[in-house]
């Protein structure tokens, strides 16, 4: 079932009298379940395109549905309950609070979203199930990474957005990473979109999108993708 489509979109950022297109005409549909990568080279237009399907900026022109509802047009208030109620964030750096242990961290979701899920079960699902007391100082680069990918999915969203989620990882935890956000995907059907430069990941991807100069290159369906351990790292 189809979740997301881009209709014709393209976003321009001016300075001055200076035009940017970040995205030229982007054309795309993702179904429900998948695990997506996005490749492309530094300033192809990966990042805005997350941005767009994350509610975090508007398209200057073109349309983008998520679930049946046009998001190009909405209102900074509606722009925030989208985000609130439909997407996960997971970033190279993992944005904790520093001052809150691991529960805490992952239980602030239950103040922005309805049908949060419960933190403690998802913090175990995540191999964390004996740091909730800890504080993020107190916890490796994986294991905060898996923090944050916890209070993502602690959400309940539909589709979660990744960049670079293994950017700042070695390569040991990264695969037990990927492992956690492809079992989102397979087990919950939940639609996982992942911006990398990592060729590696898309190995493992339903399908891959390759994005240059703002526009859509290629996009492959893969119909048997690797799991984590078969990727040669």
């Amino acid at each position: 079932m189809k979740i997301v489509e881009f209709q014709d979109v393209t976003r321009v950022y001016t300075s001055g009298e200076h035009e940017l297109k970040a995205l030229n005409g982007v054309n795309m549909s993702l179904d429900e379940g998948k695990f997506v990568v996005i490749l492309g080279p530094s300033g192809a237009g990966k990042s805005t395109l997350l941005n767009m399907l994350g509610g975090l900026d508007s398209p200057t022109s073109g349309k983008i549905t998520v679930g049946g509802k046009d998001i190009s047009t909405l209102s900074n208030d509606e722009l925030a309950e989208y985000r609130a109620e439909t997407v996960g964030f997971v970033f190279q750096f993992y944005n904790l609070i520093p001052t809150l242990t691991v529960y805490e961290n992952v239980a602030l979701v239950k103040e922005i979203s309805k049908n949060s899920l419960d933190p403690a079960k998802i913090l175990e699902e995540v191999g964390l199930a004996d740091h909730m007391k800890n504080f993020p100082a107190e916890l490796s680069g994986g294991e905060q990474q898996r923090v944050s990918i916890a209070r993502a999915i602690a959400k309940n969203p539909k589709i979660l957005l990744c960049d670079e989620p293994t950017g700042a990882l070695d390569s040991d935890t990264g695969v037990l990473v990927l492992k956690l956000l492809l079992s989102m995907a397979r087990n919950y059907g939940k639609t996982i979109v992942i911006v990398t430069h990592n060729q590696n990941i898309a190995k493992m991807a339903d399908v891959v999108i390759r994005v240059k100069s703002g526009k859509i290159k290629s996009y492959e369906e893969q119909e048997n993708p690797m799991s984590a351990d078969e990727v040669e790292w």
